[in-house]
């Protein structure tokens, strides 16, 4: 793959040009979600996106390596002491929990939206527990970089 250097760029990077071969078809469906991302987005933003994602995703899962979740959850708050148990855990680990937000959905039942940040490990640890917890009907952890290495 061969690669050209291109103009520079405000944030002080430069701009370096490549050639990526794919099947025709793949490029068709590349380009219809390129035009779902909007009129901001071409193809080169499209694969800087996706490299920026990638190099998350690897950064993210490295031992020791700080990191932000959102930790989104539906409970029943009528489950017994399930109120308790995850306000229990979210003070047992002040130091991982950032910010809560909780919204009544309807009569019975509550999302809860739990950003976190720490090391990889913990956030992961803090996130199955609540996540485990009798009453928590559905729910899901998306980690992302803290921005220092993208």
């Amino acid at each position: 793959m061969g690669h050209s250097h291109g103009e520079g760029r405000a944030d002080g990077g430069e701009l370096v040009r490549f050639s990526v071969a794919m099947p025709e078809e793949l490029l068709m469906r590349f380009d219809a979600l390129v035009g779902r991302r909007g009129v901001a987005k071409n193809r080169s933003e499209m694969v800087r996106d996706l490299v920026r994602e990638a190099l998350v995703e690897e950064e993210t899962a490295l031992p020791g390596t700080e990191v932000m979740g959102t930790l989104t959850i539906v409970f029943d708050h009528h489950a017994t002491d399930l109120q308790d148990t995850l306000h229990s855990i979210q003070h047992a680990n002040l130091g991982l929990i950032v910010s809560t937000t909780h919204v009544h959905l309807d009569e019975r039942n509550c999302l809860e939206v739990i950003i976190l940040r720490g090391e990889s490990f913990e956030v992961h640890e803090v996130s199955d527990r609540i996540l485990g917890t009798k009453g928590v009907k559905n729910g899901g952890l998306v980690v992302t970089t803290t921005g220092v290495m993208i």
